[in-house]
């Protein structure tokens, strides 16, 4: 009997080339995905849910640094009434250290010289620090308002999607938000403008 060469494997179909319009339709959805998840990047929910100017501020209760009992906003329900200004800042932020003494040392003189910018309720977030370290910074910063103690970012990422500090929120007497300013651009000059603008009067 002639020897018979044993069978192999059956030979598989040579693999088809990609079409260039699928070549292209990959492309398009790779580069479509890449734009998603950089303009997502830090945030855990969509951009259309962050705080926006016209909106109604986030509503956050948190126990209080500077004093007892606990820093509410809205200020008053519903936010009717009392224009507020919300300072986010930390003793771990380098920007703080030279932005927030002089914004505390004019909203005092505010409060001392009385008339309209006097009744602008003031509220601080400290985030990302420990209680002690909170407490001694926000002293040392003459810091005189409430402030809201925020150590896991709550407020500071999750209400209000900032990702460091410093920022600030001018919140109107009807509890929708004036103006955001972002990082440490605010000098004492700058926040008094932005405090008139909360006051129908403007004085």
């Amino acid at each position: 009997m002639d020897d018979v060469a044993p069978e192999g494997p059956p030979l598989e179909p040579a693999p088809r080339k990609p079409r260039k319009i699928f070549l292209l339709v990959g492309v398009v959805l790779a580069v479509a995905l890449g734009v998603g998840l950089f303009t997502s990047e830090g945030t855990s929910k969509g951009s259309s849910s962050a705080p926006q100017v016209g909106r109604a501020v986030p509503a956050f209760t948190a126990a209080n640094l500077n004093g007892s009992g606990q820093v509410h906003e809205p200020t008053t329900q519903g936010g009717r009434g009392t224009p507020s200004v919300l300072l986010f800042f930390g003793n771990w932020c380098p920007s703080c250290h030279a932005e927030l003494p002089p914004l505390a040392a004019t909203v005092r003189q505010q409060d001392q010289a009385g008339g309209a910018l006097s009744t602008i309720h003031f509220i601080g977030v400290d985030s990302e620090d420990a209680q002690g370290t909170a407490k001694s910074f926000i002293k040392s910063s003459g810091v005189t308002f409430p402030v809201a103690y925020d150590p896991n970012t709550d407020i500071l990422a999750g209400d209000f999607y900032f990702k460091g500090d410093p920022n600030a929120v001018f919140v109107n007497a009807n509890g929708t938000i004036n103006r955001i300013v972002y990082g440490d651009q605010l000098t004492p000059s700058s926040l008094t403008a932005d405090e008139k603008a909360l006051i129908p009067s403007g004085k």
